[in-house]
């Protein structure tokens, strides 16, 4: 975003997008944690345990109702890379990809370590909340590939076979970079996808994904954002697979009603297109955002993925006011999850006068700090 951002935000603008960034965050936590206790069961157990409707409310995981996964986590750690990566381009640094792995690594030593260290000033606040360091089924890829300094890229990903859709479920951040051109969002999330998830579908889903939460935050309807995303993607090597998958969940839209077996046929074999795609239909044919997270958790395929992927299309779309309350009040980490979306949302409307030419704010450089 321009050094000129603050001039052109009004305060209605600005409150939009609050709104967005919190919808987004929470819904995409929320349907994380829905997904959370039925992840990996196939439909007639998750039907065995939850009645013939399947789950039709939050239930406990990890312990506790509305407990998150490392979706959720890693979702966080990408903000405030984002966050500081603004605060380091004062310094002249500007190379978002490294504040991202930065930021992963935060969050891989929240996965080995037994609680926050409070001597490394440098982590920032984000890494000094307790409750992130809680182990919640992180994936072998996730783990190996943030597991030294060196950062996967397109070009030298990390684990190159790697088709999960654990990149893509992080990525709902970069579409909330309303001030940048829908290329670069999808570029960004494409380079941050190669350091962990390394196949070429893999890191194509998650552009595809940030680039429709993008359009959503900017405004625009569901099926407008998703048309965008297709158009982005057509010039690009290997994009067949993640067109084909979004194609398919647009022409599902008109099949009759929704239901388990067609969110089952467009995940596939639960590769990061078919959730993506899964996802994008949820959320179009959901009657509400209760329906559209309840239908993206039914089913045999990656159940904490669909709901935290739909979930955050659904916030970026309505809004945090349209989460189903009941859930939102359960919510593992809520006010985490709510200070964060307002750092972001001030630093990408007020960034100039939190550090800039005119003086900064030390507290800021605290919770963000510039190194």
């Amino acid at each position: 975003m321009s050094g000129t951002a603050g001039a052109v935000w009004g305060r209605a603008e600005q409150q939009d997008f609050r709104s967005r960034v919190r919808g987004t965050l929470l819904g995409a936590a929320v349907g994380d944690a829905l997904g959370a206790p039925v992840d990996g069961l196939a439909l007639d157990a998750i039907q065995e345990a939850h009645g013939p409707d399947g789950l039709a409310d939050l239930a406990p995981a990890h312990g506790r109702r509305g407990a998150v996964t490392h979706l959720t986590q890693l979702t966080l750690f990408s903000v405030d890379g984002l966050i500081r990566a603004q605060v380091r381009r004062d310094t002249g640094a500007w190379h978002p990809p490294t504040d991202l792995h930065r930021a992963y690594r935060r969050w891989a030593a929240t996965q080995r370590d037994w609680g926050p260290d409070l001597r490394r000033k440098d982590d920032g606040w984000l890494a000094h909340e307790e409750w992130l360091y809680a182990r919640r089924n992180a994936t072998r890829a996730l783990l190996l590939g943030l597991g030294d300094e060196t950062m996967g890229t397109p070009e030298a990903p990390k684990n190159p076979g790697e088709r999960g859709p654990e990149a893509a479920a992080r990525s709902a951040p970069f579409g909330l970079l309303v001030g940048w051109e829908p290329q670069l969002v999808t570029q960004l999330a494409v380079e941050c996808a190669a350091q962990t998830h390394g196949h070429p579908t893999a890191g194509l889903a998650a552009g595809a994904y940030a680039v429709v939460v993008h359009g959503l935050a900017r405004g625009e309807s569901l099926d407008a954002a998703v048309q965008r995303a297709l158009a982005l993607l057509a010039p690009r090597p290997g994009h067949e697979p993640v067109v084909d998958a979004l194609q398919h969940a647009l022409g599902a839209v008109r099949q009759g009603l929704p239901g388990p077996a067609r969110v089952t046929g467009l995940i596939g074999a639960g590769t990061a297109e078919g959730l993506v795609a899964a996802a994008v239909y949820c959320a179009l044919v959901g009657e509400d955002i209760r329906h559209g997270l309840r239908l993206a958790v039914n089913h045999d395929g990656p159940s904490a993925a669909t709901g935290a992927l739909t979930g955050g299309l659904l916030g970026a779309l309505h809004g945090e006011t349209a989460l189903p309350p009941a859930w939102i009040a359960e919510l593992e980490g809520r006010p985490t999850i709510l200070e964060l979306a307002d750092d972001f949302a001030m630093e990408m409307t007020q960034g100039p006068a939190l550090h800039g030419p005119a003086g900064s704010s030390p507290g800021w450089l605290t919770r963000y700090p510039r190194a």
